[in-house]
Formats: structure tokens, sequence, C-alpha cells
């Protein structure tokens, strides 16, 4: 079959995961769309999953790593490897609902100035919760999986605009993605997800992303543990890699500090959340002195220039769509947001 302009490239990275790959690969198979093609970019598996998908699924495009080259490297290395004009990132302990293919392709098709689509994810064993619904960001550098352990229902159950998506299982159209630079290699795991939406973010003109209320893959959330490799450092110089990369200079000098603050957004406290504040304030006030400054961040209205741009891609509504989410998380748990609410009454 020739491929049509909604075909899509699925690529999933695996390292030792073999025990995930049957289920992942069967509800591949069951999806109402049909025009896809399966990559799978083993990473130096050791558990025999090179030679599983060789007798049990030879209709895979198998690309065997030597080594374990990082997340970045082996899914780069497999969007290059495809030609379709779509591109379908997922991780390998996810099992896709059979309609969840379609939603993102129709998405994809009914909405050509989105770049990025995130479907609604499930945990796998709790079905109840979401694993998240799209990418929220806190302006320290650190992403955030909106819905996280929140009951799956309103708000998530409509498609809607979110400020990125999870790379866990993300639809890219082909052509801004590479546009783009790909993700960056220097992640070898985590956050490569929150420097591409980042710059997406940054790009002029942006590119939006939209979330997708139907379609759940349920993900069993321990596979990306199993990247990470035994030298490699902890998650805070990724996160300073982020800014230092895509913040301008005076800001960046001015938030550093916050950084560490934001690692780990599902559990960190709300007195780490609202630490960050002060520091976008001051990298803003450079630009914009005083109230300006404050009504811009509460708007998301970027003024122009590279702080101006910065400020649109990470607007009010994007970091308050985390703060909600955390609020809600936090409800349910019967925990307080006191801190919370005062952090959004000020700064939001």
């Amino acid at each position: 079959m020739v491929p049509g302009p909604f075909s899509v490239d699925i690529v999933i990275p695996n390292l030792n995961g073999r025990h995930m790959l049957a289920g992942c690969l069967d509800s591949i198979r069951r999806q109402t769309w049909g025009d896809w093609r399966v990559i799978v970019v083993d990473n130096g598996s050791t558990d025999g999953s090179v030679d599983w998908l060789r007798t049990h699924h030879p209709e895979v495009q198998l690309i065997a790593l030597a080594a374990n080259t990082g997340f970045s490297p082996a899914v780069n290395l497999g969007i290059r490897a495809g030609s379709r004009p779509l591109v379908f990132l997922l991780n390998n302990d996810t099992e896709l609902a059979p309609d969840c293919l379609e939603q993102l392709v129709r998405a994809a098709e009914t909405q050509p100035d989105h770049a990025f689509f995130a479907p609604r994810m499930l945990s796998f064993h709790q079905r109840h919760l979401l694993d998240g619904a799209g990418e929220g960001y806190l302006r320290g550098g650190a992403g955030y999986r909106l819905g996280t352990l929140e009951a799956d229902g309103p708000p998530y159950d409509r498609a809607r605009e979110v400020f990125g998506a999870c790379a866990g299982a993300a639809l890219y159209r082909r052509e801004p993605f590479t546009a783009l630079g790909w993700f960056d290699d220097a992640f070898f795991a985590y956050l490569e997800d929150v420097d591409l939406n980042l710059r997406a973010g940054l790009r002029r003109p942006a590119l939006p992303v939209r979330a997708r209320g139907p379609g759940l893959p349920h993900r069993q959330r321990h596979q990306r543990l199993q990247v990470q490799r035994p030298d490699h450092p902890p998650v805070h110089p990724q996160l300073l890699w982020v800014l230092a990369k895509n913040y301008p200079a005076g800001l960046l000098c001015a938030g550093a500090w916050s950084s560490p603050s934001t690692r780990g957004c599902g559990s960190c406290s709300c007195s780490r959340r609202a630490s960050c504040a002060p520091t976008w304030r001051a990298g803003r006030g450079a630009a914009r002195p005083g109230a300006d400054a404050a009504r811009l961040l509460r708007t998301g209205r970027p003024t122009g220039g590279r702080p101006g741009r910065l400020a649109g891609a990470v607007s009010g509504r994007a970091e308050g769509e985390v703060i909600d989410s955390i609020m809600r998380r936090r409800a349910g748990q019967g925990r307080g947001n006191r801190l919370l609410r005062l952090y959004r009454r000020i700064f939001l």
C-alpha cells in the first residue's frame, strides 16, 4: 500500500522491554487506523528483545544498536529511518485503545495549524486515574504531565490546546518536527520533550499543541527508569540545560537558582513551587518594569523579542493549568492548597 498524506511511522524505543513488547505491538495491530508502519529502536538490550522481535514480529523495521545510546539519540535515529508525514512516538510500556491512532490522525487532519498532538494516558494498573493529558510547564524549567494521578474525566475528556506533548505517546508532523532540529541528543533521558515543547513555543510562528480527549494509551510507568544508565548524572544538570538553551542570559542568571526547586513537579511541595515566582518577574522586569511585567505574566501576551516570545510560550495559562492540576490532585488526596491558591492569585 502506498503511504497516504496521513500515514504514520510509529517509533518505539526499547531497552530490555521484551516482557512489554507483546502487549504494545498487539494493541497497535488492533488499531482502527491502518496506514502505519512500526520502527523499533533497540538500545542494546540484553534480555533477548532483538531475537524475539525478529521471530515474532518480522514486519517491524528493527534498528538494533550495540549499546545504550540514551532516549533522544535512539528515537531520533528511528524517526530519521522513516519517511511518513506523521510520526507517533510511543513508549514500549503502553497499550493503545483501538481508536487511539485514528483519533490522533483525525485531529491532525482537522487541525492543520497544530504540529503536535497528545493523547490522554491512563495508569496501566489504576485505569480510573490519568497518567497525563498533555504537558504543562513551570517557569523554572520543569515540565508536568497535566492530570497526573487525577480521576479520568473533566476537564481532560475534551480536545484542547496545551503547552506540549509527552514523548511517551505523542503524534508529530514530520516537517515541523524536523525544522525544530529533532530531540536534543544531549538529553540522555528525561526532559527532552520539555526542551522540544519549549523550542516549539519559542519558534515564530509558534507550533501549537493539541491534546485529544479520546484515545487512551495505558502506561505502566516504569520503563523510563530503565533508560537511565548507572553513571548518568541526575536530572538537575539537564534541567539547567533546558534553561541555558532557551532562556535569555539575564533571565537565566536571575532564575538559575530556582531550577532545582521545580524538579519532580508531581511531588514537590507548594513552597518549592512558589519560590520560582520572583525570578521570572525579575527577568521580565528588565524589559517591562513594575506592574506591566506582572500583567504580562498573568495574560501571557509577549511584547516582542526573545524574552517576549518566552513569556508567550510559558504563558500564565500554561503554568496556571499546572497549578490547577496539582491543586485538583492534592484536593483528591485530602491535602490543602492554601499556598498554591496564594501563588495563583499573586503571579497568575
